[in-house]
């Protein structure tokens, strides 16, 4: 099974078929060791499987390569002088099948080198070269598959966001395993600290400032780099956490419990979080400041001080507010000054029929015109008509009574008054009657 089939991490030793193992295999061209050697072609040492990518070069080619191939070279071409001086007691023919096995060999082991892991080695001539044969395409199969292995993982993992996957290398053992197992422990130790990351984050953007990133990952500290970016991080939900309860306060205090004059105080934050923090302290500074100015006017006004308006600067509503409110103060002492002016001139001063006069009034501030006016004006008729009478009594006419409509104790003057006028009219008579009747 491929990695990538589900997203589970595997152990790297995971067993196979042989048929897995040496899947490779089958890109090995038998036919060309199979072929009788006439059809060969003539510059193809023997055993070496045919290539689109150049890898079909002589031996002595292959053994000018540089970093480092002289040296494999060198040892192989020795072995090989080895077996042409010496003979392995089977003739001259078998040491010519073994010094091409041997040429065969350094043509794979120098495109193993260079980084060619397809290269694969056919059927031996030399019986004795079978089994290095067999074991090299292992160790190339083993050492192909680990390359695919790490690109796939390489691109699932790094570009396709699949976290589970992890290199899969049937039938390894030893160092392959353990180079395998170190690859996925390099994942997994990489994936770790990213993951609680994006767990801390995801709680923050749900508005969850409780969550921490957590520098110790299964029994290990974290260090280096994902322990500055777990400390940046945890620094960073921290200074949430204090600008949003600090923020919280403020707002709690102002606008529900009415204690102005909060600011909020988030110690070590700059940048953006110190904006938002001035932002905040001087929305509350201004609401305090304009809550606090209305108050002192409204509570002038209540006490009879119709000489303070609001001075503090506002926008919005709160200027919509600061208006009417100056507006009202404006209308009151209007109003008081009207009313002070003809309570004087009647009361006082004795010029009657004055009104009051307050431009823009309406609602009760208009009845309260109304009423100061018509009290100025019955007041005013009531003097007048008593004033007419007893001036015609001191002129001698008993004749005239006061009419005007009155109550309380202005009616009884108004009675009084009139009982003097008739008593005063039949005391004239009568005087007049005697002395006409005595004296004439």
């Amino acid at each position: 099974m491929r990695a990538g089939d589900n997203d589970l991490p595997k152990n790297a030793s995971t067993s196979s078929s042989d048929a897995t193992a040496r899947s490779r295999r089958g890109r090995t061209t038998r036919a060309a060791t199979e072929r009788p050697p006439a059809e060969r072609p003539a510059e193809m040492p023997v055993g070496v499987e045919p290539s689109t990518r150049g890898r079909g070069r002589s031996a002595a080619a292959r053994r000018a390569a540089p970093a480092g191939g002289g040296d494999v070279g060198a040892a192989l071409r020795q072995r090989r002088r080895g077996g042409n001086d010496g003979g392995n007691g089977n003739g001259s023919g078998n040491g010519r099948s073994a010094t091409d096995d041997i040429d065969t060999l350094l043509e794979a082991l120098l495109a193993l080198r260079d980084g060619d892991f397809d290269y694969r080695l056919g059927r031996a001539h030399d019986a004795r070269f079978t089994e290095l044969f067999d074991a090299y395409n292992q160790a190339a199969d083993l050492r192909s598959g680990l390359s695919d292995e790490i690109v796939r993982v390489a691109r699932t993992v790094g570009r396709e966001g699949l976290m589970g996957e992890r290199v899969t290398l049937p039938g390894a053992r030893g160092g392959w395993a353990t180079s395998a197992d170190a690859m996925n422990a390099l994942i997994t130790d990489v994936l770790q600290p990213v993951t609680e990351v994006a767990r801390v984050l995801t709680s923050v953007a749900e508005g969850d400032l409780s969550q921490k990133m957590a520098l110790d990952i299964s029994g290990r500290s974290v260090q280096g780099e994902f322990l500055r970016i777990g400390t940046t991080v945890n620094r960073m939900v921290d200074q949430l956490s204090a600008f949003a309860s600090e923020v919280t306060r403020v707002a709690r205090e102002v606008g529900t419990e009415g204690v102005l004059g909060g600011q909020a105080h988030v110690p070590g934050v700059a940048g953006t979080w110190k904006d938002l923090t001035d932002s905040v302290n001087a929305m509350a500074s201004s609401l305090t400041n304009q809550v606090r100015n209305i108050a002192e006017v409204t509570t002038a006004v209540a006490r009879g001080d119709l000489s303070r308006k609001i001075t503090v600067d506002a926008r919005g509503e709160i200027l919509e507010l600061k208006n009417t409110i100056n507006t009202m103060v404006d209308q009151l002492s209007a109003f008081a000054s009207e009313v002070t002016r003809v309570a004087r001139e009647v009361g006082t001063e004795g010029v009657l029929g004055g009104q009051a006069v307050v431009e823009g009034v309406s609602g009760t501030w208009k009845d309260l015109t109304d009423n100061v006016n018509a009290m100025a004006s019955n007041l005013t008729n009531q003097v007048r008509n008593i004033a007419e009478v007893t001036t015609a009594v001191a002129n001698g006419d008993l004749s005239q009574k006061i009419t005007v409509d009155v109550k309380g104790e202005v009616l009884e003057l108004k009675e009084t008054i009139n009982t003097m006028v008739d008593r005063l009219g039949t005391f004239a008579d009568e005087v007049t009657r005697v002395a006409r009747e005595v004296g004439t």
